[in-house]
């Protein structure tokens, strides 16, 4: 497992077995936890977006290009598919995102987790 999994790093992980239409298998991801907790020994588990080279549509799938990141090819985020994974599934690191690859996955992230910016609808308990 590599030593620092800063928020961006794209990383080599054996996910395992999934269902349905989940992303299985060793597969890149990128780390989306925050650097703070995924540095801190106490937390073992380090939150990631796989990634596919079958394009999607919409802000929940942003497009990643091949270069820095360490990506041989076009690639793009499962951002509904985020999940939290144990750092020993981490093989890997190969590079970094860039700045605005990871604003696109920041935005995406904020929709799929209804943290948008203007979001406002809270559900009433009675």
């Amino acid at each position: 497992m590599p030593a620092v999994l800063d928020r961006g790093t794209v990383v080599l992980v054996a996910l395992g077995a999934g269902a349905g239409h989940e992303q299985r298998g060793t597969r890149p991801c990128i780390v989306v936890s925050d650097p703070e907790v995924t540095h801190d020994q106490r937390f073992p588990m380090v939150c990631v977006i796989p990634l596919t080279a079958t394009p999607g549509e919409g802000a929940l799938y942003p497009q990643f290009s091949p270069g820095e990141s360490g990506l041989r090819k076009r690639s793009y985020g499962l951002i509904d598919q985020i999940r939290s994974i144990d750092k020993r599934r981490v093989i890997r690191a190969y590079g970094a995102l860039p700045t605005s690859e990871l604003q696109a996955l920041d935005e995406g992230l904020r929709l799929f987790l209804g943290m948008a910016l203007g979001h406002t609808s809270y559900p009433t308990r009675q």
